[in-house]
């Protein structure tokens, strides 16, 4: 079996690509850079290393010749892009720059890779879809969501298709970290459970929806009760 991990050089991806290791998948690992991703093939003791910028065609193209089918894919890949400057095309371009590196780089690896019956698709959104916050980073992530939606009818019956949103999760690096001792306390306060995620609680909910096969088309939140079900 072949699972397809993109932003697998560390993080969430990372701890994403030796969860499914260990749980006996052959690896594809996909990112922009190569030697993050060797790092992670080297601690499974495996996997296909691919360097890609999602958001090209060409890359995604020859993705699809490469890989062509798998089992799981797993989109981890995102960013947090900065605004650069003032004005109104400072604006558009970082609505662009941010919908590319978390919207387009999921579509187009959703389009390179064919998904075997009996397979899975998992989109790591965020918990900034369902309550805001960081401007089109939310608006991007939210936009995931009806993505999954519309791709979890179009596989269904034989691919099941779901997104995790998680809280803030430490040792990614996406939000400038380390935090300050004051910003992690305000980031524990928010939660139900007293400490923030890791890498690994993610892994723990995509093995889920992988092995759920009553389990399509839903949203389900890892961010210790920062944000309540509904």
């Amino acid at each position: 079996m072949l699972a397809v991990v993109s932003g697998a050089g560390g993080g969430i991806g990372g701890a994403v690509a030796e969860a499914l290791s260990a749980d006996g998948y052959e690896l594809a690992l996909i990112g922009r850079r190569e030697s993050t991703l060797r790092d992670t093939a080297g601690k499974v003791g495996h996997g296909y290393v691919l360097p890609a910028d999602l958001t090209s065609p060409d890359d995604a193209a020859r993705i699809a010749v490469e890989v062509g089918a798998a089992d799981v894919l797993v989109h981890c890949a995102g960013a947090i892009p900065a605004r650069d400057g003032d004005g109104f095309t400072a604006v558009a371009n970082w609505w662009r720059d941010t919908y590319d590196a978390n919207v387009l780089t999921a579509a187009l690896l959703t389009e390179a890779v064919t998904i075997r019956p009996g397979g899975a698709v998992v989109f790591v959104s965020s918990i900034a879809a369902q309550r805001g916050g960081r401007g089109p980073y939310s608006a991007a992530k939210a936009a995931l969501h009806g993505y999954a939606m519309s791709l979890a009818r179009e596989l269904a019956p034989d691919v099941t298709v779901n997104v995790i949103a998680p809280g803030y999760v430490a040792g990614t690096g996406l939000f400038g970290e380390p935090a300050s001792e004051v910003e992690m306390g305000r980031r524990v306060a928010e939660t139900l459970t007293g400490r923030v995620g890791t890498p690994q609680d993610v892994a723990d909910a995509v093995r889920y929806l992988i092995r759920a096969r009553h389990v399509t088309g839903q949203i389900l939140a890892v961010n210790g009760g920062a944000v309540l079900g509904r």
